[in-house]
């Protein structure tokens, strides 16, 4: 199957240099899903799913064409190879597109890539098994777990030929705290693993994450607004620098120059014990990437180190129009170090905050002014965690609360797909009634 794909990948870069293209790229992947669903508590389904893709892009005269096909026979490539063709020609010239150029081809071979279903399901029952015993409030009202076997080859005009050949485990929940007519909101997260050597219960943040819904079935309004310190738990940290990424050292806010980064390059944008990496490279991160859409071979690589902007992120593209180093890879694995203070020591030193599961609210502005609700939240008072908080409204500035680091917790959470502490910030804004 690999080679079988890798020459499929080399043929469409063929038929795209035999419709008139000047350069040319293509990828095609193969994927099989073994899929157990679990619906308000109850086993409901199982499937196997199989999924091919195929994607060609074509620069012909500076014009860009991108195709995408859900196969990759010999008639879909020739027909595909002409349509790209086709959008390229009705594209707007740009010298900076292009491709990685070849280096050192190379096959890679990640994680469990068969697997076993039988213990999959026993796994599956265990964690049911074990909300009703730990949980007794939790009603999961969905759980997708899967193993995906996906292979895939790339290749471009340039000489570029990878495959990689990769199998995970993915749990997927969505829960809910219930006692009688009372309920919490609902609560989603997961975990990728390449092993079911360990229970599903102790990966990631499964088990913190029940418990805190479980307190979250009644709660309490914030009276009044103060300024304070809020607390992000690790997945709420994920999704912050997300945004963080997309608008401060991402393509978006650097190509529309709207980014408060976008002169800082070298310079100290953030408290100096903080340090953001993307590392699919890193043997915590599961399956991670080991090639670029571009084709380049995928590198760890900094954001931020020490406080100061050490790269930002960015492809081929971007790289060439602004005239800026291309980042190592385009993966979302990130990774911020730990501190050396324990999460309870840190709550232990807060006079009145937040402590922060999840955030909703639009995109922050381009300055990085945020405002939105705190849900799956608790008020922090007196160096403790008090009750759970109806929901409250808190607000920002991105950029100003890298610099007002409180503290850095000394654990983790790893998920498979990134490795975050949680992350206290001063001078944040907290309404309720």
């Amino acid at each position: 199957m690999i080679e079988t794909l890798k020459k499929t990948a080399q043929n469409a870069v063929a038929a795209l240099q035999n419709a008139g293209a000047d350069k040319a790229q293509a990828s095609v992947a193969y994927t099989v899903t073994h899929e157990f669903n679990v619906d308000g508590g109850e086993f409901s389904l199982f499937r196997t799913l199989f999924d091919k893709q195929l994607a060609m892009t074509a620069i012909q005269g500076g014009k860009k064409g991108t195709i995408a096909q859900n196969r990759y026979d010999e008639k879909t490539i020739e027909e595909s190879a002409k349509a790209c063709l086709e959008a390229a020609a009705s594209a707007q010239p740009d010298e900076n597109w292009d491709f990685a150029p070849v280096s050192q081809n190379e096959d890679f071979v990640l994680g469990e890539v068969k697997p076993d279903t039988d213990r999959l399901f026993e796994r599956c029952r265990e964690l049911m098994a074990d909300v009703k015993a730990k949980f007794p409030k939790i009603i999961m009202e969905q759980m997708i777990v899967s193993h995906k076997e996906i292979i895939r080859a790339q290749a471009n005009s340039y000489g570029v030929l990878f495959s990689t050949h990769q199998g995970q485990y993915e749990v997927m929940l969505m829960f809910s705290g219930h006692d009688g007519d009372k309920a919490s909101s609902f609560f989603g997260g997961g975990v990728v693993t390449d092993s079911l050597d360990r229970p599903f219960m102790e990966l990631g943040s499964i088990e913190k994450d029940l418990g805190n819904v479980e307190k979250q079935i009644e709660t309490t309004p914030v009276e009044g607004k103060f300024e304070g310190t809020m607390v992000l738990m690790p997945g709420c940290v994920g999704e912050l620098f997300y945004s963080l990424l997309s608008d401060f050292a991402g393509e978006m806010g650097l190509l529309s120059g709207t980014s408060p980064w976008k002169d800082k390059l070298g310079e100290m944008v953030a408290d100096e014990r903080f340090t953001l990496s993307l590392a699919p490279l890193d043997p915590r991160i599961v399956c991670g990437s080991r090639t670029t859409g571009e084709g380049f071979r995928a590198e760890n690589f900094d954001i931020i180190k020490d406080g100061k902007l050490n790269a930002f992120f960015l492809g081929l593209y971007a790289s060439n129009k602004l005239k800026l180093p291309r980042g190592g890879n385009d993966s979302f694995n990130v990774i911020v170090a730990p501190g050396d203070t324990s999460i309870d020591q840190i709550i232990a030193s807060i006079d009145r905050g937040i402590l922060v599961g999840r955030f909703s609210g639009g995109q922050p502005a381009s300055n990085g002014d945020f405002s939105g609700v705190a849900k799956n939240s608790f008020l922090i008072e007196n160096g403790k965690i008090g009750p759970a908080l109806s929901e409250t409204m808190i607000s920002g500035n991105m950029a100003d609360m890298l610099n007002r680091l409180r503290a850095i917790s000394s654990e983790q959470v790893v998920d498979g797909m990134s490795v975050l502490p949680y992350m206290a910030f001063d001078g944040i804004t907290i309404s309720g009634k």
